[in-house]
């Protein structure tokens, strides 16, 4: 039996959701498989050892939403470069022995090679993308810029920041984005998660609040041109033999598929799964998708998200997410489950997966002088 870390909370905006996945992690984990330690992180940054909830030996209901509970300060957990982690308790440590860290931290924090920098130091394997894949796929204009050199279809962008709203500089951009994309266009960071900070800019007046709203979440923002599309996702499973599973399609009942409308409003969007394309769009899109992952480094899983645009059905790249929701309601693993991959054993195969990815680091020489 394999002790698995749990890691969960943390200090993006997108704690509460993380709540979520993690409770419904912890539920389908196969108990005769693995021991669960989890460890919830404060919004403050953190480490504290958590108890399981009574549900969690439960069989989870199909489609039952399992929140853990906010993260209590009991015990802290410390991590120790090059010997795992460990429980302060008073003036002692004791190693928990932890096998494998299933990060499910969404956002900055988590899902941005933070973390997992700190769990390659501590000599741990985890679940989901290295420092590389995380980091570039967290970053909007980065894996925007490597799509591009690889010629995959994306939405035109300028990258805008802090300098650029001054009164020096905010007329010569506002002249820039209406010349090159009219109005409307959207406005989101360029390192965040889950639409937090994400604007539809109806109108030139409307523009430089959008950036400066984007600004609090990241140091740079993207002002896109806007499309009127349909939101369809793609999920892609592997490290470095990769596969697609057919897609969904959102189907959001507000303006756009914001923050309030992924977790708040219960009404918010549909899913269609699988999502009613033309068998050519479909394998085009799962062949963007693994293209998309394959270029931005990903290891283990993403989501990768595209338009569909509803005049022409041209196809864009929209972002790429590492670490998806993981909730009842989440695309990722329903689109597995439809592609045949059962949550209980996704759960399975991503942990695989992490270990795979820590042995063929292993393997790797670091020692000069043994060369």
């Amino acid at each position: 039996m394999k002790t698995i870390a749990v890691l969960y909370g943390g200090k993006s905006g997108e704690h509460e959701v993380s709540l979520i996945s993690a409770g419904s992690i912890i539920a389908h984990l196969d108990k005769t498989k693995y021991s669960i330690v989890p460890i919830g992180i404060t919004k403050e940054g953190e480490w504290y050892l958590q108890a399981l909830p009574q549900w969690a030996y439960t069989p989870p209901e199909q489609g039952l939403m399992r929140s853990l509970p906010e993260v209590e300060k009991t015990d802290r957990v410390v991590a120790v470069p090059g010997a795992g982690l460990w429980l302060e308790t008073g003036a002692r440590l004791h190693n928990l022995g932890i096998d494998i860290v299933f990060p499910v931290l969404h956002g900055t924090f988590g899902e941005d090679g933070t973390v997992q920098g700190l769990l390659e130091t501590v000599g741990l394997p985890y679940v989901g993308a290295d420092v590389l894949g995380s980091a570039v796929g967290m970053d909007k204009e980065i894996s925007k810029r490597l799509w591009l050199s690889a010629g995959l279809p994306i939405v035109d962008y300028i990258s805008v920041g802090k300098e650029d709203v001054s009164d020096k500089n905010f007329q010569a951009l506002a002249r820039k984005v209406e010349t090159r994309f009219g109005w409307p266009c959207f406005v989101k960071p360029a390192c965040s998660g889950s639409s937090v900070g994400t604007s539809k800019v109806n109108h030139p007046d409307a523009l430089k609040a959008a950036i400066l709203s984007a600004l609090r979440w990241s140091e740079r923002a993207l002002v896109e041109a806007f499309i009127e599309a349909r939101e369809i996702e793609c999920a892609v499973l592997g490290n470095d033999k990769p596969i697609a599973f057919p897609p969904g399609e959102i189907v959001p009942s507000h303006e756009f598929y914001d923050y309030e409308a992924k977790y708040k409003d219960p009404k918010g969007a549909s899913l269609l799964i699988p999502a009613p394309l033309s068998e050519e769009t479909k394998n085009r899109i799962m062949s963007i998708a693994l293209s998309a992952y394959k270029y931005a480094s990903i290891k283990g899983m993403a989501r990768v998200d595209f338009f569909v645009e509803k005049i022409t059905g041209a196809v864009f790249l929209n972002e790429i997410n590492t670490i998806p929701g993981f909730t009842a309601i989440s695309m990722y693993p329903l689109l597995c489950m439809h592609g045949g991959l059962a949550y209980a054993d996704l759960l399975d195969r991503l942990i695989e997966l992490g270990l795979e990815q820590y042995e063929a680091k292993r393997a790797l020489e670091y020692d000069f002088s043994k060369a």
